[in-house]
């Protein structure tokens, strides 16, 4: 079967045999995507000259409705969300969760927050500014929404969140959206879409997707269009400074590499609250989705007289998981989602050794539980040591994109925070401290290089979010190598699908304009 593209308001499969999709325990080939002979720019004009038009005429409150809706949808379809990020992806049930139950719960948070917003149709932003002596000419602040379209370009690990994080404020922005989901899992994102678009909830021209290869699509990109893409750096460089991207000042948002941290502080012994909550955590996030996301802990910073027994704990706790196929009762693990994706996550992994023993896996005897490992496109979940700090080189620099983290030792304060400011910009950093003065000093010196800073105690206990888990009011992005971008934080995401301006003029005009116009304030919520 050929999974069909959704453009110029109808279902178009793409030319030839197509690229395969696979399943990574099994290698069964299972559908095939294909974008050859679909016009890319008839698709972004259609999406602009009669999606744009036609959300821009609801308000935000009927917009927030329409994402009530499409969440509606995709709870009815669960089960066949699940089905597929099984075969697909090899994701165990709980990684199907996060990914599926993750975008669910994100446009449900965007319903709430697009209520607040009402009848408006743009935004007001501040007080009007006098510019005459007397009030007859004056300045007001708007934020009206862009009249181009939303092209997302995604990853491979979250074929559901990935899309619906991204397309819930495009929406409510009344922002068309045309999607080019990673081909290798592409399957779930095209089965999302086909659903919302059959139940018939959006205008048409609102929701595109291509699957398979871009082509050309940012050949047709304009001064009013959004890019906004999940992926490498080395892609993200490329997208930058593409022609037509430069030409028309594409507004551009990248979420790229990242060697997230996790820090023990100095009171972090074993024994403490602090100490075992660090221990379930870097678990949890070498093992849920086999390590392949973008916020996974890949460096545990630990003082040096605690690092050896992290390590143990962390490896004790490592070999309790039952690694193999997702379909089999007790496996805590499942596979990369291609050969591919393995093959690049060993040729990382055989970086890193270089300068880290490792404590726990990299057994090249290993087998999967009911999996042929010749076949599939499983890594054994695999712990690291470097004793060298920031003399070591590929720990701070290299990202393997799977269930792979190292724990380096830091000598003071000082060190770790010059540890964590050598990933040159990170998504999150999480820290396990209840020290008021190592927190003090620690975190207002990394903030500046995190998306995201993570502080759990004995206080918070259980009750943080989790390291990995981004949460839809607050932001999610980061600068340096994470690519610069910013996405969610509640209604601040809006921002990204709206263009600033001043409207000068007399206060009736000004008055006539506001009256349709929410307050911009309300973006901080």
């Amino acid at each position: 079967m050929k999974l069909a593209n959704h453009v110029y308001g109808q279902w178009v499969e793409g030319a030839g045999e197509g690229i395969a999709l696979t399943d990574p325990v099994t290698g069964e080939v299972l559908v095939s995507v294909s974008s050859e002979g679909v016009d890319v720019a008839r698709a972004l004009e259609f999406a602009r000259r009669t999606g744009g038009p036609a959300l821009r005429a609801s308000t935000y409150e009927a917009r927030a409705a329409m994402l009530g809706a499409i969440a509606e949808v995709l709870t009815a379809k669960r089960a066949e969300y699940f089905d597929i990020a099984l075969r697909n992806s090899g994701s165990t049930e709980a990684d199907a969760a996060f990914d599926i139950d993750g975008a669910i719960f994100t446009l449900k948070s965007y319903v709430r927050a697009g209520k607040s917003l009402g009848g408006a149709r743009h935004l007001k932003e501040g007080a009007r500014v006098a510019l005459a002596k007397t009030d007859v000419f004056q300045g007001q602040h708007f934020l009206m929404p862009l009249t181009g379209v939303a092209v997302f370009i995604n990853a491979f690990n979250f074929p559901a969140w990935g899309l619906w994080e991204k397309a819930a404020p495009a929406l409510l922005a009344g922002v068309p959206v045309f999607i080019k989901p990673a081909t290798p899992t592409a399957w779930l994102t095209q089965r999302m879409v086909e659903d919302v678009v059959k139940a018939g909830i959006l205008p048409q021209g609102a929701l595109s997707i291509v699957c398979g290869s871009a082509r050309d699509l940012l050949d047709h990109v304009g001064e009013c269009d959004v890019v906004s893409f999940t992926g490498s750096a080395d892609t993200a460089a490329r997208m930058r400074t593409h022609p037509q991207v430069v030409a028309n000042s594409v507004r551009i948002n990248i979420e790229a590499d990242s060697v997230n941290s996790a820090i023990l502080g100095p009171d972090a012994q074993p024994g403490s609250a602090e100490f075992d909550l660090a221990v379930k955590e870097i678990v949890r996030e070498m093992t849920i989705k086999a390590g392949q996301k973008c916020t996974a802990i890949r460096r545990i910073l630990a003082p040096s007289g605690v690092s050896r027994a992290l390590a143990d704990a962390v490896a004790g706790k490592l070999a309790g998981c039952k690694v193999g196929n997702p379909r089999s009762e007790g496996v805590r693990v499942g596979p990369l989602v291609s050969r591919a994706q393995q093959a690049a996550a060993f040729e990382g992994l055989a970086k890193l050794r270089e300068e880290c023993e490792t404590v726990f896996g990299g057994d090249p005897d290993f087998e999967p539980v009911d999996a042929c490992a010749s076949m599939s496109a499983f890594v054994q979940p695999t712990l690291l040591y470097c004793d060298k700090g920031l003399a070591a080189r590929h720990v701070h620099d290299v990202e393997v994109f799977g269930p792979v983290a190292t724990i380096v030792q830091y000598a003071d304060t000082a060190d770790a925070i010059a540890i964590a400011r050598r990933g040159r910009g990170s998504l999150v950093a999480s820290v396990y401290s209840g020290d008021t003065a190592f927190l003090g000093e620690l975190v207002p010196a990394i903030a500046d290089l995190h998306g995201r800073v993570m502080v759990v105690d004995a206080a918070v206990g259980a009750n943080h979010t989790g390291h990995g888990n981004v949460m839809p009011t607050c932001l999610h992005g980061g600068p340096g190598r994470a690519g610069g971008g910013e996405e969610l934080g509640g209604l601040r995401a809006l921002a990204m699908y709206h263009r600033r301006c001043v409207v000068q003029g007399g206060p009736a005009l000004l008055e006539a304009l506001s009256r349709d116009a929410a307050d911009a304030a309300l973006l901080g919520n």
